[in-house]
């Protein structure tokens, strides 16, 4: 008599190694939707946190005096609450950064994509990530005992804190992000594109500015955006180099608070929990917030925007 052929040992083998195979599939499935429930779950609860603190400060100060006040002035009787100048001074530093990070960023990024040997690309940019592994509080301190003193050579007036300082350590601290980025944008172009420009005649330049940089063009637009976004969120770093004067000022000789900078000097003062002053770190926090949506919204926008797929 023999053996049906599906009831062998070699289809029961088979039979075991589909089923444990299916559960560990089942396993990696949930386990990632778990990670992802974790991740949706804590962004609800900072809402939610940012917003039921925030109700009592806006039922003490009212909403449209919060955000059309040009006087910061947080004392207990009677304060001024307006957060234009906080915003203003976040303004600034997040322009700056971006003036000084920007170019720099995409031009290091051309070079180590389209003229750079292999072998020094593989020593520049690991090097300049190594710019994203200092501790913020350092680029603070270098801020204000470095850059400083060499900007007091050109400017004598400038304050021992002010917002250029604090502009340039910031953008110092996001141009690996901004390298590194539009690096990766730039070498994702497909190189048969640059081998049909060249085949046409066209030089390496213009191969970089009319094939190169508008193909990658989404990508490097999101790197500018996201790049943004964390110097709009930086802390200490601007707290040490910018100061923490509240006043709405657009000289960047002068010494600025930011809105992260208000909630870190608030944090550990003397704050009663539950006063008016306590209250409002999560009612700038919200507006901080805020804006920090709004560009991750924009960045997301202008890669759909822009986003060119190649077969």
């Amino acid at each position: 008599m023999t053996v049906p052929p599906s009831d062998t040992p070699k289809s029961r083998l088979f039979s075991r190694h589909m089923r444990m195979r299916g559960l560990s599939e089942g396993l990696v499935k949930w386990f990632c939707f778990l990670c992802a429930l974790i991740s949706i779950v804590t962004s609800v609860g900072i809402i939610s946190v940012l917003i039921s603190q925030s109700i009592p400060f806006f039922n003490a100060v009212p909403p449209i005096d919060f955000f059309s006040g040009t006087t910061w002035s947080p004392t207990p009787e009677p304060g001024k609450f307006g957060v234009v100048p906080l915003i203003a001074g976040t303004v600034i530093i997040t322009v700056g950064a971006g003036i000084f990070a920007v170019p720099l960023g995409l031009l290091s990024a051309i070079y180590l994509s389209e003229y750079a040997h292999p072998k020094v690309r593989n020593f520049l940019k690991p090097t300049l990530e190594l710019l994203a592994g200092i501790p913020t509080v350092v680029y603070g301190y270098f801020g204000l005992f470095f850059v400083t003193p060499i900007l007091k050579h050109f400017v004598p007036s400038i304050e021992s804190s002010n917002a250029a300082s604090g502009a340039i350590v910031v953008g110092i601290m996001i141009l690996p992000l901004v390298s590194s980025l539009c690096e990766d944008a730039i070498s994702a172009v497909p190189h048969s594109l640059r081998e049909g420009a060249y085949g046409l005649g066209a030089t390496r330049m213009e191969v970089i500015t009319r094939i190169v940089l508008p193909s990658g063009l989404s990508g490097i637009m999101a790197s500018f955006i996201l790049a943004l976004s964390r110097a709009l969120g930086e802390t200490m770093a601007v707290t040490l180099a910018a100061g923490a004067n509240p006043v709405l000022t657009f000289n960047p000789a002068k010494a600025i608070e930011t809105m992260t900078s208000y909630i870190v000097a608030t944090s550990k003062g003397d704050a009663d929990v539950g006063s008016v002053r306590y209250n409002s770190i999560f009612a700038v926090g919200i507006t901080l917030f805020f804006f920090t949506m709004v560009m991750n919204l924009l960045a997301s926008k202008l890669v759909k925007k822009f986003r060119q797929v190649y077969s």
